[in-house]
């Protein structure tokens, strides 16, 4: 089995950026993710990206995945991390394909949607009930929605289907929207929207695809006739995988100011650790930030 000298475990803005700093060190590494951009890819109007004053998020991706080619990085792409151990100072990397051997690891996998939980979700996913409005927007063209959520991942959802959807709920069950004041001021203004706070959602329903959703509000239940919802209610980390590495109460993975986690030779880098505030530009510093402590480890240890 191969021996890498790194192993980068995803490839959104954290992992994209490890990967463009090991190149350039000629570090022998590999990345493998499940896919390429991450959250990013899910992410409407970008407008806080440096050199950008406005970018979409897959048009972002682009650039990121050119940046990559440019170095034609090694890549195992559609690859999902399933176990992560360390011992005799390496770290062996099981995935749902194969297992990989390397002597450090940088661990950027980022985060995933949470789940409503309620009834009729799992029967109406991908029928009507979808967690990226980036992706699945366009098939709702004049229909009525719900956004589920209050923060900036909701916002950004209502801002992409206002102007795409006949109407838009926004289901808060926060009394106030949280999130960027820009956004909260956009999807104030639009006619389009109907915010809803102090309310959750209870039930999703439909016959083949969703017809409505049950929403509580002070202990009142209404039904809202919709054909399309957007779940934003926040996200969890990619971290199962990585069992001994120590957590936080969120399940994200503690990283001092190198980007070292509990583990020797183990990094992590962007949504996945503790660092605060989740933005695409933290977690690119991160990324670099990461690759740098992994190849000073590296210099010390040979």
């Amino acid at each position: 089995m191969h021996l890498f000298d790194l192993i980068i475990i995803g490839a959104g803005p954290a992992g994209i950026t490890s990967a463009v700093y090991a190149a350039r060190k000629k570090m022998d590494f590999l990345v493998i993710t499940k896919d390429i951009g991450g959250q990013t890819a899910l992410s409407g109007d970008i407008e806080n990206y440096t050199g950008y004053q406005f970018v979409t998020g897959p048009e972002l991706v682009l650039k990121f995945e050119e940046h990559m080619k440019k170095y034609n990085m090694p890549l195992r792409e559609n690859e999902n991390a399933v176990e992560l151990a360390r011992r005799d100072a390496l770290v062996y990397i099981k995935t749902d394909r194969r297992e990989y051997t390397s002597r450090t690891v940088i661990i950027s996998s980022g985060k995933r949607s949470k789940e409503l939980g309620v009834p009729g979700e799992k029967e109406y996913k991908n029928k009507g009930l979808t967690y990226c409005a980036t992706c699945d927007g366009p098939l709702f063209s004049g229909k009525d929605v719900a956004v589920i959520g209050g923060g900036n991942s909701a916002l950004d959802a209502a801002i992409q289907l206002m102007n795409i959807a006949n109407k838009v709920y926004l289901v808060n069950i926060a009394s106030e929207l949280r999130g960027d004041l820009v956004m909260k001021e956009k999807v104030e203004k639009n006619t389009k929207v109907t915010i809803m706070n102090d309310s959750q959602v209870t039930a999703v329903q439909g016959a083949k695809m969703v017809t409505s959703i049950k929403v509580k509000k002070d202990k009142k239940e209404d039904v809202l006739p919709i054909q399309g919802i957007f779940v934003e209610i926040g996200l969890i980390p990619n971290s199962d995988f990585a069992k001994d590495i120590e957590k936080n109460e969120r399940g994200e993975i503690k990283v001092d100011n190198y980007n070292r986690t509990s583990a020797a030779g183990i990094f992590a880098a962007g949504d996945v650790t503790d660092v605060p505030e989740k933005q695409i530009i933290i977690a690119a510093g991160e990324g670099a930030k990461a690759t740098l402590s992994a190849f000073v480890y590296l210099s010390r240890l040979k």
